[in-house]
């Protein structure tokens, strides 16, 4: 009898500690920037700064939809003063255009499924864009 409980013990640690044997493993991705809208710009710069947008994009992303559809807010002044036109296809996917490398990677690596698609049209990609 003692030996089915070791057995159990063994395979209860086996499974709850599995998912983190490979962790680590996942190569993080780095996201694509250099699509041709971004490759014509002079001063390389998103509405904010990399590391705010990398942390904070969905909550923007949720305060612009908030503004637009709420408020009628259609215009975005970023933190160095500059003023943006509040719209994730016409101000974000122009330059990020490359959804599967930019958007996909990254929110398939966290595990996430956002919801911009249930209602915006998700950008169709051309053959050999980056």
């Amino acid at each position: 009898m003692k030996r089915y409980v070791y057995i159990g013990i063994v395979a209860f640690i086996v499974i709850v500690t599995y998912p983190f044997w490979s962790a680590g493993k996942a190569k993080k991705p780095e996201p694509k920037l250099d699509t041709p809208e971004i490759q014509k710009l002079v001063e390389k710069k998103c509405v904010e700064p990399k590391e705010f947008m990398k942390r904070e994009h969905m909550k923007l992303l949720n305060q612009w939809r908030d503004a637009a559809l709420r408020d009628g807010t259609r215009v975005y002044v970023n933190s160095e003063g500059k003023e943006f036109t509040v719209s994730l296809q016409n101000t974000c996917m122009k330059c990020h255009s490359n959804k599967k490398k930019f958007c996909d990677e990254c929110h398939n690596y966290a595990g996430v499924k956002p919801y911009c698609w249930d209602c915006h049209i998700a950008p169709k990609e051309e053959e050999g864009q980056i």
